[in-house]
């Protein structure tokens, strides 16, 4: 029934972009390396208006443990460095007239399970999300046997919505895995 695939559809999708957004997330979450996504969410002022860090110099990384923010104009080294201050990163950036230097220092074995933790309820909150998409769809199942659809065909659908949630969840196992090796590797 062309109204059941449409839900099918949609929750698909909806699983789908949970998985980005934690993918996304666990980006911000740094592993010991530095990357230049690990300043993704830094705003800068620029011309008085909020404007993400890349917007307005080069992000490079010279070697494993410095990350290079080189502005595109000279008089945004200082606006680069209070970003970075007051930004939850707990770095000290070092200018030299050029760029920005930060230099990431090695992760402590505390500081590592802490991060895992972190992953974890990102990871979380990415399962939650499906599960929520699950049972969204699964009601509106339901609504529809009630409006007079075979009980089959929404029995069906929503084996169809616990297979996706076992797939997206599965992915989200991945990415948990994934980012925990790379957060423990010494």
């Amino acid at each position: 029934m062309e109204e059941i695939q449409l839900y099918l559809e949609e929750a698909k999708s909806l699983m789908e972009k949970a998985v980005r957004h934690t993918t996304a997330e666990l980006v911000k979450i740094r592993a010991g390396k530095a990357m230049p996504n690990f300043l993704d969410g830094i705003m800068v002022t620029y011309y008085g208006n909020p404007t993400p860090i890349q917007q307005v110099a080069s992000i490079t990384t010279p070697d494993a443990r410095t990350l290079a923010i080189k502005p595109w104009e000279k008089t945004l080294i200082s606006e680069i460095e209070k970003a970075i201050i007051n930004s939850d990163l707990g770095l000290n950036p070092q200018n030299n007239g050029e760029m920005v230097m930060l230099t990431i220092p090695p992760l402590t074995e505390e500081r590592r399970k802490n991060l895992v933790k972190q992953v974890k309820n990102e990871c979380e909150n990415g399962k939650i999300s499906i599960r929520t998409v699950r049972k969204d769809t699964n009601d509106a199942l339901k609504k529809l046997q009630k409006e007079g659809v075979s009980e089959d065909e929404v029995k069906r659908a929503e084996d169809t919505v616990q297979k996706y949630t076992d797939t997206y969840s599965g992915k989200i196992d991945e990415l948990f895995d994934k980012k925990e090796a790379e957060i423990m590797k010494v």
